[in-house]
């Protein structure tokens, strides 16, 4: 009787070379679309408007924190990063500042730039703000204020300088303001307090409530207390670049923007090798908060000169020449 060969149950060395070439060849595959998705998304956004020659992958943003209570941008920045030679430049805008508005569904008229995004929408307050400037601005970043706070418990609080006393209380809106002056440990909640107060409060002999501008020189103290806020912010959330799942998930809640998705995740991508305490100069509109116009008490009227120097000088124009006088479109009392 002939004897029946048993085949083997077991794959044969060739069958499992064939199995680990196809796993190898699969995970180089991922691995070149994964390269290729990082190559396309990390490529400088095209962005150049006709006109004038920018300066190399050089790109402005129009940056605006929403009020809660009235829905008016309370803080409003301007920032042009040079991505190239990693150099960048935030000034700030007065609240205040003398602008001639008209609300284009009511026709109301109003003379400060924190009510027209308000009223006519971020386009208009983008285009506004340009036309102050003399230069177009490429991207706006909206953020209200839920965000901020998440944004600062996210990154642990922040140690930061606070400039003056600040003691005042509005039971209305349920808030409580009480900061020493100096250097403290600053929560989420702690922070947009810091940021918001303009008065300090107290009551008189008689029982009444009396305020008085924490800050001289009108809303100019307050806004470089923000400038410096939000710098103290991102500086630390940069350097805990491991978190940047829990920023993103704060940004899609909280923030509205035109940058697209290619967009954030180059900028994010160059903000990592930024150097904040060398490479970032900061400044403020240069102007009068004692102004009326139209009534309209203690606008802030911006001094074209000043204005037209700092331009050119903080490194915030875009442009590789200068901006000249007849570029910039300010509001002036008379």
């Amino acid at each position: 009787m002939g004897r029946r060969v048993l085949k083997s149950k077991a794959p044969s060395a060739r069958r499992v070379g064939k199995v680990l070439y196809g796993i190898v060849v699969a995970l180089s595959a991922v691995v070149v679309l994964l390269y290729c998705l990082f190559l396309y998304l990390n490529r400088p956004p095209e962005h150049q408007p006709e006109g004038r020659a920018w300066r190399t992958y050089t790109y402005t943003f129009l940056l605006v924190a929403t009020d809660q209570v009235s829905g008016s941008t309370d803080t409003m920045m301007v920032l042009t990063y040079d991505t190239v030679n990693q150099t960048a430049a935030l000034v700030s805008l007065p609240r205040d500042t003398l602008i001639n508005g008209v609300g284009e569904k009511n026709g109301y008229h109003f003379y400060k730039l924190n009510g027209l995004c308000a009223q006519n929408g971020m386009e208009a307050l983008r285009e506004e703000v340009g036309k102050i400037l003399g230069f177009p601005i490429n991207y706006y970043v909206q953020v209200n204020t839920r965000g901020f706070v998440r944004l600062v418990d996210a990154v642990g609080g922040v140690d930061f300088y606070v400039p003056v006393n600040m003691s005042y209380d509005d039971p209305t809106q349920d808030l409580h303001i009480h900061f020493n002056k100096g250097t403290q440990w600053l929560s989420g909640s702690d922070a947009l307090k810091v940021a918001r107060c303009r008065q300090n409060s107290y009551i008189n002999e008689r029982g009444q409530v009396v305020t008085y501008d924490v800050y001289s020189g009108a809303d100019i103290g307050r806004t470089d207390t923000q400038r410096n806020l939000l710098v103290a912010v991102l500086k630390k959330a940069l350097s805990n670049p491991q978190k940047f799942l829990e920023y993103y998930d704060i940004f899609l809640e909280n923030v509205e923007t035109d940058l697209d998705l290619q967009a954030l995740t180059y900028f994010a991508a160059k903000a990592l090798e930024f150097d904040f305490s060398e490479d970032l100069t900061t400044s403020v509109l240069p102007g009068d908060g004692t102004v009326t116009y139209h009534g309209w008490r203690w606008c802030y009227e911006l001094d074209p000169a000043g204005v037209l120097d700092l331009v050119n000088t903080q490194g915030l124009n875009p442009y590789t020449t200068d901006i000249t006088a007849d570029m910039l479109e300010i509001v002036q009392k008379n």
